[in-house]
């Protein structure tokens, strides 16, 4: 029985994805659950598995094409027997096609996949110019990859120096283009303010390693501003809402965006009702959510859904910035590095941890004395954490 391979469905407003990588080609057996085909989207990294065993058929399309929600990319035969009948097929046409002279048998393209294949042709490279380190001498994508680079180095004829031309990934191509549509969208707007670590750093270095012994994840500083955010959200609701058309959907649930590093760059994970959670439960959430963007095990659901956003650019050395909303959200907040300073404290100058603390907003759905006092809520519970617990 012949079966279809649809793109499956990708996720929150994600329509379109990148074919990132083909496992199998036509011809070729495969088991049930192995992976088939790996496609990309401005989200995540998402593998798409074969439903039985059987043997792959057709393929509908290469490696960097662009496919939509369900499309169908390949064809398998199910059952045991399949890969005899597709021997056979192939075995038939060879039989019906006209004889070939040796030199056309023997040209690379008879033996060029279709990832190589595609980076030449966009390149138009030489393929004979290509030396092959595959089996028997093939071209594989690191080779082609190899000449388009190559290729791509040329002299600046007025300077007489070096320029590398590198062809954007597809990834990067659609988040500079979601970055963009945001900032084309939205009213943003960025408040700013400054927060005194000094009490949150002495409650952190005194219960930390209690902490880390009861609940086996260490305490940062991120699940403080979880729970100051949430405070803050429910206090101007606004924050937490978006804009639907001519309606604002103002949500009584708080899923936070963490933006943490991965190996595909930065990525923003969701940690769900973070408001039910406690402080060790959002510490667990997060290193749960960083792990599975380290090892590139996030799913479309772990990165869609979030109501707010909180970056944390301080791990990267960043001393300010004004971070951009991710749509549909309406606010994002920016945490930056920890750097000591002198402030003046109850008259006297002394030296104490500081951070800057931003707040993108959209000024179409919150108003500037709203994302200002937003602010100050974060501000005021921070620098002193045992409001948190009074909730006050």
């Amino acid at each position: 029985m012949s079966i279809e391979i649809q793109v499956p469905v990708l996720g929150e407003s994600v329509s379109e994805a990148t074919i990132a990588k083909i496992y199998k080609n036509v011809g070729e057996t495969v088991s049930a659950d192995e992976i088939l085909v790996e496609l990309e989207t401005d989200k995540v990294t998402l593998e798409v598995n074969a439903p039985a065993n059987g043997t792959i058929t057709d393929l509908k399309f290469t490696e960097g094409d662009n496919v939509t929600v369900g499309q169908v990319l390949a064809l398998m035969e199910e059952g045991e027997g399949a890969a005899v009948k597709v021997e056979a097929d192939a075995k038939a046409t060879n039989q019906d096609a006209p004889v070939q002279n040796a030199a056309t048998s023997d040209k690379k393209s008879d033996h060029l996949s279709p990832a190589p294949n595609r980076i030449i042709n966009e390149n138009n490279l030489n393929q004979n110019s290509i030396k092959g380190t595959g089996k028997d001498g093939r071209i594989t994508k690191e080779d082609a990859l190899n000449a388009a680079n190559s290729k791509g180095t040329t002299t600046n004829t007025n300077s007489e120096k070096p320029v590398e031309r590198v062809r954007m990934s597809k990834l990067r191509q659609i988040v500079a283009s979601r970055l963009k549509e945001s900032q084309n969208t939205a009213a943003i707007l960025t408040t700013f303010n400054e927060v005194d670590m000094t009490n949150v750093m002495a409650l952190r270095s005194e219960y930390k390693d209690q902490f880390l012994k009861k609940h086996d994840v260490k305490l940062g500083f991120m699940s403080f501003f979880v729970k100051a955010a949430i405070a803050a959200l429910k206090e101007i609701p606004a924050v937490n809402a978006e804009i639907e058309g001519t309606d604002i959907l103002y949500k009584n649930y708080y899923d936070i965006g963490v933006a943490v590093g991965s190996p595909q760059g930065l990525v923003v994970p969701v940690l769900r009702n973070s408001d039910k959670l406690s402080v060790a439960g959002v510490e667990s959430g997060i290193l749960d959510l960083a792990l599975k963007a380290r090892d590139g095990k996030l799913s479309v659901p772990d990165l869609t859904g979030a109501t707010f956003t909180i970056s944390n650019g301080g791990v990267y050395g960043s001393l300010m910035s004004t971070p951009i909303i991710n749509p549909p959200q309406s606010g994002i907040l920016g945490m930056h590095k920890i750097q000591e300073r002198p402030m003046v404290v109850n008259g006297e100058i002394k030296i104490r941890p500081m951070m800057y603390l931003a707040l993108s907003y959209d000024h179409r759905i919150i108003d500037g004395k709203e994302a200002v006092t937003f602010l100050v809520k974060i501000k005021e519970l921070i620098e002193d954490p045992r409001r948190l617990l009074l909730d006050i």
